[in-house]
C-alpha cells in the first residue's frame, strides 16, 4: 500500500523551491500557480473539502481533484468548468486584459 504525505500545498512548494529547475519553471508559470493558490485558498477559507465542492458542482470528487491537480500542472480547465468550480466555492471568475 502506498503511503501519502499530509504536507500542505505551501509545505510542498517550499520544499520544491530548493530545486533550481523547479524555481525556473515556477516563474514561467507564475500566473497559473497564482490561480491555483487563489482557488485552494478560497476553498479552504470556506472550509470546504473537495468532496463538498464536488457535491455542489454535481461531479465526482475525483473531478475536483483532477481540476486542482490540473491547475498545478498548468492544464487550465475550460471556462465553464472554472466558473462552476468558482461558484461552488462562493467566488466568481473575472477575466481582464491589462
Amino acid at each position: 500500500m502506498v503511503e501519502f504525505s499530509k504536507k500542505s500545498h505551501e509545505q510542498l512548494i517550499n520544499k520544491w523551491r530548493q530545486n533550481a529547475e523547479f524555481v525556473k519553471a515556477y516563474k514561467e508559470l507564475d500566473e497559473e500557480f497564482a490561480l491555483l493558490d487563489e482557488a485552494i485558498k478560497a476553498r479552504k477559507e470556506q472550509k470546504l473539502t473537495q468532496t463538498e465542492v464536488a457535491l455542489r458542482m454535481g461531479v465526482p470528487r475525483s473531478a475536483v481533484c483532477r481540476l486542482e491537480r490540473g491547475l498545478v500542472s498548468g492544464k487550465m480547465p475550460s471556462l465553464p468548468t472554472l466558473k462552476r468550480y468558482a461558484k461552488a466555492i462562493g467566488k466568481k471568475v473575472e477575466i481582464r486584459l491589462i
